[in-house]
């Protein structure tokens, strides 16, 4: 029996089969530092090859870390660190399958609520589906629109104020609709687009108060969901709108600092992407445009902004109708990195948690298309893709949204840690209506 083999090829890690016996050595002269990864890389490799107990050794390698911690916390940061991305990419692999939908999957979000670990999801089929995570089964689907459902969100302001689980969903019938799930009542209508909605983001700043929506009729609204007021609306795309993200959180600058007449203080951007080729930065207070990226050859399905959190500030990362993927620079307005390699629309993109090397900010994104392939990048260069996840050929043809979780743990967390390789599950939903999780 030939045994399994993963190897490098241009950056890409891929997976062939060999029956010759694997060799390996340590350049000379490389830093301390390097060596380790390289000894982690290697073993990891060979013990989840050979004998499929990766979970063993990533206990062996905590225990290891930990003991020498007090010796040098420099090569702590590097093989923790290091360890978290090659985990994921050598040992994950599909978890769970949610079956309900009949058509695309076009977003999908996850949420707790009364200790109950939740996705929620919208589809071609016209529905906003409920799940219950842990024990794989539907709770709830909501039929009141009339055409097909692109967006949904859990809504952060009826959680924080009225405590209440509720979604938000938007649809090319130009509405957006509020669901309460306990009551299974649509609560809220908003309609006042004049063609389909695309994307839907709830504001980071004062509790999710506010919502941006971006629709075929060329603009972006600024909703707020108190009142269930339309407040602004931003002109300039010469064509639908298909994407819209906030800006984060910004640090000082807090949920109940800001004023209810001042829409998030000072200093809040939102970005969009459109049919037209391009994503434009625009100042939440004035409506005005700051900024237009223009780079890409068609339509620009997904954009993202980076994280506080994850250390990648003032970039945002798209997708396009036209394979690519890019990542800009907001200060600078320029494009600083494109990464080719899907062979169809890319559909959807993500920052990821994971960090890879010696960064200490996460410096791998992510990205799903139509070709039916998840590749993930590294930001710092613009070769070929680190790892690649290929959905089903027949039950997925293609993969729509994709969604980061870091699931609630259950029982003892130190335990949960050694078990789970990294702590942080992805979620995807594909053309043929099937949700997949894995990790």
């Amino acid at each position: 029996m030939p045994k399994k083999r993963k190897h490098q090829k241009a950056g890409r890690r891929t997976t062939s089969y060999s029956s010759k016996k694997e060799q390996t050595s340590i350049q000379p002269g490389l830093p301390e530092e390097e060596k380790i990864q390289l000894i982690v890389r290697y073993w990891i490799r060979r013990l989840k090859i050979k004998i499929g107990w990766i979970n063993d050794f990533d206990k062996l390698v905590v225990n290891y870390v930990m003991f020498f911690a007090f010796l040098n916390f420099k090569y702590l940061f590097n093989v923790t660190t290091f360890f978290m991305f090659e985990t994921f990419s050598l040992s994950s692999k599909l978890l769970k399958t949610f079956i309900g939908h009949l058509d695309n999957v076009h977003s999908i979000d996850y949420s707790t609520f009364d200790n109950r670990q939740l996705l929620c999801s919208g589809s071609d089929d016209k529905k906003v589906c409920v799940w219950d995570f842990d024990n794989n089964e539907p709770i709830k689907s909501f039929d009141g629109h009339s055409d097909c459902v692109y967006c949904v969100r859990f809504s952060p302001y009826h959680y924080h104020n009225r405590r209440q689980n509720v979604i938000c969903s938007s649809s090319f019938d130009s509405t957006i609709r509020f669901w309460d799930i306990k009551s299974s009542q649509q609560l809220q209508l908003f309609n006042k687009h004049a063609d389909g909605i695309c994307g839907i983001e709830f504001s980071p700043f004062n509790g999710g108060r506010y919502l941006f929506s971006g629709s075929w009729d060329k603009t972006v609204r600024l909703w707020d969901v108190e009142t269930s007021k339309s407040l602004r609306a931003f002109n300039g795309h010469k064509e639908g709108v298909w994407c819209v993200d906030v800006s984060p959180l910004q640090s000082g600058n807090g949920d109940k600092s800001n004023s209810i007449g001042i829409i998030g203080g000072n200093g809040y951007t939102i970005c969009s992407g459109s049919y037209d080729y391009t994503i434009r930065i625009w100042d939440v207070e004035t409506t005005k445009q700051l900024i237009i990226f223009k780079g890409h050859k068609y339509s620009v399905n997904s954009v993202k902004y980076g994280s506080n959190v994850l250390g990648s500030i003032n970039t945002i990362l798209s997708g396009s109708a036209d394979e690519s993927v890019r990542l800009w620079d907001i200060r600078s307005g320029q494009q600083i990195q494109v990464f080719n390699g899907h062979k169809m629309t890319v559909t959807c993109v993500e920052y990821s948690p994971f960090i890879i090397n010696n960064c200490g900010n996460s410096n791998v994104i992510c990205s799903g298309s139509s070709d039916n392939t998840i590749r993930f990048w590294d930001i710092r260069s613009n070769k070929n893709e680190l790892h690649a996840i290929n959905g089903d050929d027949l039950e997925d043809n293609g993969i729509k949204c994709l969604k980061f979780m870091q699931l609630k743990k259950k029982g003892d967390s130190n335990e949960q840690t050694l078990k789970n390789d990294c702590g942080v599950q992805l979620c995807y939903g594909s053309s043929e209506g099937l949700i997949r999780v894995c990790g």
